[in-house]
């Protein structure tokens, strides 16, 4: 908890009772339904809930934004997102019903009301929304093929409606003709810890 009050000071008295209770519902439902690694788990708010907020660092969600998160499995990024930013809308999809079920019920423990959730494939999403946010699910080409028609054509954030997503390593040849069009944050600027070396968000203006 401590590594998110680093970062993000000035969080309110709720949201640090929300983050507070991530372990514990999560050490529970994972006992249950295995959405995170067993070791991951004593590493939670590091390598899983810091790494959402990633995004946070990237983006301020103006209120009323709507946000995708495709393939969630356990609730990452949209939970972290939607206790940041109680006044945007988030809709978490997972193709696996059990992983949504943690959603669920983590997001119930929480007492979120920003947060809604499906267990659907992602081209079968329906809705527009301004953002779609993504932990690494699968190559950015396929990613992208998922979201036609998934975007709202206006937008009223900093950033213009697109894609915000989560990714690590060398990416020029995983994104092949879509790498000059989008701009990479090295989350190495906003967190020191060694995890976070070559992580990044990606950011790809939806046209």
């Amino acid at each position: 908890m401590e590594i998110i009050l680093k970062y993000f000071p000035d969080i309110t008295q709720k949201q640090k009772e929300q983050f507070a209770k991530l372990h514990d519902l999560y050490s529970e439902w994972n006992a249950q339904i295995n959405v995170i690694s067993r070791k991951d788990i004593d590493l939670l708010f590091e390598r899983h809930v810091l790494h959402s907020l990633g995004i946070a660092k990237v983006i301020q969600f103006k209120p009323v934004t709507k946000i995708l998160d495709v393939g969630t499995g356990g609730g990452f990024p949209g939970i972290p997102l939607a206790i940041m930013f109680p006044d945007s809308q988030f809709h978490l999809v997972d193709s696996i019903g059990k992983k949504i079920k943690v959603v669920n019920e983590v997001s119930k423990g929480l007492g979120l009301t920003n947060l809604t959730s499906q267990h659907e494939r992602a081209e079968k999403v329906e809705g527009k929304f301004d953002f779609v946010v993504s932990r690494a699910v699968t190559e950015f080409p396929v990613f992208y093929s998922w979201l036609k028609g998934k975007f709202n054509s206006r937008g009223f954030n900093d950033l213009p409606n697109g894609i915000l997503y989560l990714k690590g390593g060398d990416l020029k040849e995983e994104f092949g003709r879509f790498y000059n069009s989008c701009q990479f944050f090295d989350l190495k600027n906003y967190f020191s810890e060694e995890f976070f070396d070559t992580k990044k968000v990606v950011y790809y203006q939806w046209n």
